[in-house]
């Protein structure tokens, strides 16, 4: 196999993924009602209860330039990996109806690596988060949201890691379950506490002070890593802790997956013996 020859295959995913999305525009839109939903009702109705201040002693967990910031400022970050979740978990729901009507087995007995096949399809879905976190950016400009200049370049290696893992963990969990309407219930228990038990909507010294417990698993989220990269990125920061978090979660989730769609001894295979 000739570097060409992987080009083309590599272009030929990502060429399909992307027409995909192109002919389904409203899988594109809808990922962005959900964020704006709780950024224009739920985050604009906590504004004048809630705002978020520096915690005392910890400046290394603070990337924003003031010390007190409204709500909708704060949760804007967790909003954006909110995108790239559901992005990864509806890139996978199609490789579930790929394997349905058997495209996918067709793809996976290719010449080429299946890791390559599989990384190929996670940098297509990505791409096409990406696309949409910016148009999610220069909605929520109406509420307020503003960057700086610095924040649109240098989140972009952030939201391409953050979304490799989280494409990864949803291309894990498909290999995994054999049929399309047991993927959206499962779907649902992985999403909702990812979510809500991150530093998403409220920051992980107020978890804290509630729980210590809820605070210690918030801390292991790898949700919660992948909101933190991106919340220092958006101000042209590096949050070297959660770097290391999601690389080492990609890693995980991604053998997992090759793994999982290895037709002789993946998930899939031990189900049916």
């Amino acid at each position: 196999m000739t570097i060409f020859q992987f080009y083309l295959c590599f272009k030929g995913i990502v060429f399909r993924e992307s027409l995909r999305f192109f002919y389904q525009r409203e899988r594109f839109f809808s990922a962005l009602i959900r964020p704006l939903v709780w950024l224009a009702i739920f985050a604009v109705g906590f504004r004048s209860l809630l705002g978020v201040s520096r915690p005392l002693g910890q400046p290394e967990n603070w990337p924003y330039p003031i010390s007190l910031i409204p709500y909708e400022l704060y949760i804007a970050a967790g909003l954006i990996a909110m995108i790239q979740l559901f992005n990864g978990m509806q890139s996978s729901l199609s490789m579930v109806y790929d394997r349905e009507m058997g495209s996918m087995r067709t793809l996976l007995v290719s010449p080429f690596p299946r890791s390559f096949l599989l990384i190929s399809k996670l940098v297509a879905g990505v791409s096409v988060s990406i696309l949409q976190v910016f148009a999610f950016l220069m909605i929520a400009l109406f509420w307020d949201i503003e960057l700086p200049m610095i924040g649109y370049l240098t989140v972009v290696p952030a939201l391409f890691l953050s979304g490799m893992m989280l494409g990864a963990l949803g291309m894990f969990l498909s290999s995994a379950i054999k049929q399309l309407e047991n993927f959206a219930g499962v779907m649902n228990f992985v999403i909702f506490p990812m979510f809500f038990a991150s530093s998403a909507l409220y920051p992980l010294w107020k978890i804290r002070e509630s729980s210590e417990i809820l605070f210690y698993f918030c801390s292991y989220n790898p949700f919660t890593h992948a909101v933190e990269l991106i919340r220092f990125s958006l101000y042209g920061q590096l949050n070297e802790k959660s770097l290391i978090f999601v690389f080492i979660f990609l890693l995980i989730f991604l053998m997992l997956a090759i793994y999982g769609y290895d037709p002789s001894k993946g998930f899939i295979v031990k189900k049916k013996v």
